[in-house]
């Protein structure tokens, strides 16, 4: 594969550029300390950080050009690229580098199981050869970019996490990934406060869908009314195929067995019957899984290579990790958190383990004026699905903690500080206890794991 040429990058950026030298990059970066020799250099501008303050570090460290603003100041000596919008550039860069590609691309976007099914998709594919794959949740308008630039001749396939914080956004990352796969997981609560409407997060994930060009296949969850309905508007050529836990489908799970460290489930696909494990757990990865079987199919594999390619499975840290530790089960799903996935973490664990269950909470954000609602209501299903004790982090959390308590549960304990929340874990754990630990991924739940 031919390297990106500095010309070629002045092409599709309509850069101002102070040589006409024939320079060959190495690689692009957005930040400075990961810049090796030969590579380019795009400053980024963020809330907190001007990247045109980095130029120079980064021609120290033997990149061969940089590309800033037309606005910047103190731009040492060396070859310039200078744009409008560096962002902007950035996106034309990686999408020049995207299409030199002729592999399948699939886009995963929801509003919950976005990161656990790109990884298990990426496993599914794995029977295709090397897959790249989004790192972390690396899927806003940088992380998209970033995973597509380091797309390389070994790849045979790639997984793209595409994320949303309005409408219009989807659109947008998914004109530089230009999937020939998506999947839209469901449309939950999540991001209320910015779309206002869940017809609105439906819309913003439809997006995805209309991305799709004929010869193409959008990946619907059946189960979601609002993803399901997403049918209506693929474009022509498109074929749509959809999976489900319990509904009419082209890809259905059945005998769903929920263990302490797996899930088995009973694939039913095309009227045979493939039986399926994967070290995840909780009915919710099982429709996770759906979707990446039927991006395997898509792809044009056997259901039996997709059963191998799981077994080569790595997840991202997180999502539901189980840590067992001086007799304590300790879940960590605190990357973040939505009504839906609250729910189905909760569920989960009442479902796999036995004993005294604690749930650790604090808030989940972007709910707008259903806020206070759905929090009281995660602490109903507390009660529900038989949870010893509650101790909670956050303004918000107080909700959950108030529902809880007009539920019935008596053991229930609100903080505003990891330390304060963590010394009280201490004090009241024991043996045999399993402590789920979920919220926004802004309160940083993780700390109160390490503090104990």
């Amino acid at each position: 594969m031919d390297k990106l040429s500095l010309k070629e990058v002045a092409q599709v950026t309509g850069a101002e550029v102070n040589s006409d030298a024939e320079i060959f990059f190495e690689g692009v970066s957005t930040d400075s300390r990961k810049i090796k020799a030969g590579m380019l250099f795009v400053a980024l501008k963020g809330e907190n950080c001007n990247g045109e303050s980095f130029a120079k570090d980064a021609f120290k460290k033997g990149a061969l050009a940089v590309l800033v603003s037309k606005t910047a100041k103190r731009i040492p000596d060396g070859i310039v690229l200078k744009v409008d919008d560096t962002l902007e550039a950035y996106r034309q860069i990686a999408g020049a580098w995207r299409d030199r590609f002729q592999i399948p691309i699939v886009a995963v976007t929801g509003s919950n199981g976005k990161t656990t099914t790109k990884d298990l998709t990426a496993a599914a594919l794995n029977g295709l050869g090397h897959v790249q794959k989004t790192s972390g949740n690396f899927n806003n308008e940088v992380g998209v970019p970033m995973t597509l630039l380091e797309l390389n001749d070994r790849h045979k396939a790639a997984v793209v996490e595409i994320g949303m914080r309005g409408l219009g956004q989807i659109e947008s990352l998914a004109e530089v990934v230009k999937p020939t796969i998506g999947i839209v997981t469901n449309v939950s609560e999540a991001h209320i406060e910015l779309l206002g409407s869940i017809e609105n997060i439906a819309k913003a994930k439809g997006e995805l869908v209309e991305a799709i060009q004929a010869g193409g296949t959008i990946i619907l969850n059946a189960d979601n009314q609002h993803t399901l309905g997403m049918k209506n508007i693929a474009g022509d050529g498109v074929k749509v195929l959809t999976y489900s836990l319990d509904k009419d489908a082209d890809f259905v799970a059945k005998d769903i067995l929920i263990g302490s460290v797996s899930t088995e489930f009973t694939l039913d696909f095309h009227g045979k019957n493939y039986d399926f494990e994967i070290p995840m757990l909780g009915r919710h990865n099982v429709s996770n899984a759906l979707a990446a079987i039927a991006a395997g199919y898509a792809c044009g594999l056997t259901v039996p290579e997709v059963q191998r390619g799981f077994s080569t499975l790595t997840t991202t840290k997180m999502r539901y990790e189980v840590i067992r530790r001086d007799g304590l089960t300790i879940i960590n799903d605190a990357y973040n958190a939505s009504p839906a996935s609250m729910r189905a973490a909760i569920r989960t664990t009442s479902e796999v383990y036995d004993g005294r269950l604690i749930a650790v909470l604090g808030d989940m954000l972007e709910l707008g004026n259903i806020s206070e609602k759905v929090h009281r209501e995660i602490g109903v299903d507390l009660v529900e699905y038989k949870f010893d004790t509650l101790i909670t982090l956050g303004e918000l959390g107080k909700f959950i903690a108030a529902g809880a308590r007009d539920a019935g549960l008596k053991n229930i304990y609100s903080f505003d500080t990891h330390e304060d929340a963590a010394r009280k874990i201490l004090e009241l754990v024991r043996d045999g206890d399993t402590i789920l630990f979920k919220a926004s991924h802004v309160m940083h739940m993780e700390k109160i794991i390490e503090l104990i």
